[in-house]
């Protein structure tokens, strides 16, 4: 499926386009049936809470999983990201976000791509972000904040004085203690206050409400944050970065792990429609 020059058009001036109920229900819940056995995992793709006990978020699922590595090569995803970025793509970051009922914590205002130039030396932001919906989101569940426009400021160089990240977290060693920051409540590179008012001053701010199967793209350097979710609807997202094959990351001193950052830069060829719906006789 690829996007209408309209679609291309709101997302170049947005920064971001919503395509309303792309999977269905069926393929959605497929999905969602894995979410239960990954969060089982007591590795360092892990990440949970400050409670130390609700999962945060998984990384680099796509690899281990089929589900959700045919779902990163779904059509409906890789071939508008591929229009986005004007090139064939790979994977270049897959995570799964649960914004948990009661317990989900706070995204901070932020872009995406200063970490990957900062951290993973992305030449240039010629990346998309697809975030595909495995539950309705909505006001009450820490939904996705957006200002959209921001893109246009391009990357907003926030220099940071980070501490040490002290964390109890039983999956993470003190050699994740560098990039563990970019995956908290208190990120790395968060925005103040005063920049989100002064941003929100002159695009405004929005809020995406959307159906579960829906997929919205947004580019790297769109301004974005959720809140934390109090309500008893539980929130989780899939999120995949595409970036170009013509837009490999330089060597960097200290390089994040492959989970986070993968190096496998062969670009992706998508699947047949049914990619997902395969997989339905497992749940019979």
């Amino acid at each position: 499926m690829y996007l209408t020059e309209e679609q291309l058009l709101v997302y170049k001036n947005q920064g971001l386009i919503l395509l309303s109920e792309c999977f269905s229900r069926a393929e959605v819940e497929i999905m969602k049936a894995e979410l239960s056995a990954l969060s089982t995992d007591k590795s360092p793709k892990k990440i949970l809470e400050k409670d130390n006990k609700t999962v945060r978020s998984l990384h680099g699922s796509h690899t281990t999983n089929d589900v959700f590595n045919s779902l990163a090569r779904h059509p409906l995803i890789v071939e508008p990201a591929m229009q986005i970025v004007g090139s064939q793509v790979y994977i270049y970051q897959f995570k799964v976000n649960l914004k948990a009922a009661f317990t989900g914590d706070i995204w901070k205002w932020h872009q995406d791509y200063i970490y990957w130039r900062k951290e993973d030396g992305m030449p240039r932001p010629q990346v998309v972000n697809a975030m595909c919906l495995l539950d309705d989101m909505s006001e009450f569940n820490g939904p996705l904040f957006v200002i959209p426009g921001s893109h246009r400021e391009e990357m907003i160089d926030v220099t940071t004085d980070h501490p040490k990240v002290a964390t109890t977290n039983s999956n993470i060693s003190s050699d994740s203690d560098a990039w563990i920051s970019s995956f908290s409540a208190n990120l790395k590179y968060s925005l103040s206050p005063e920049l989100v008012t002064d941003l929100v001053s002159k695009y405004g701010i929005y809020l995406i409400k959307a159906m579960a199967g829906s997929v919205l793209f947004f580019d790297s350097n769109i301004v974005h944050a959720s809140s934390n979710n109090i309500s008893p609807f539980g929130r989780s997202t899939v999120i995949i970065t595409y970036n170009s094959i013509e837009n490999i990351p330089l060597p960097v001193e200290n390089p994040r792990p492959d989970f986070l950052v993968s190096q496998d830069y062969r670009p992706i060829t998508p699947l047949a429609t049914d990619a997902l719906s395969q997989f339905s006789r497992v749940l019979l």
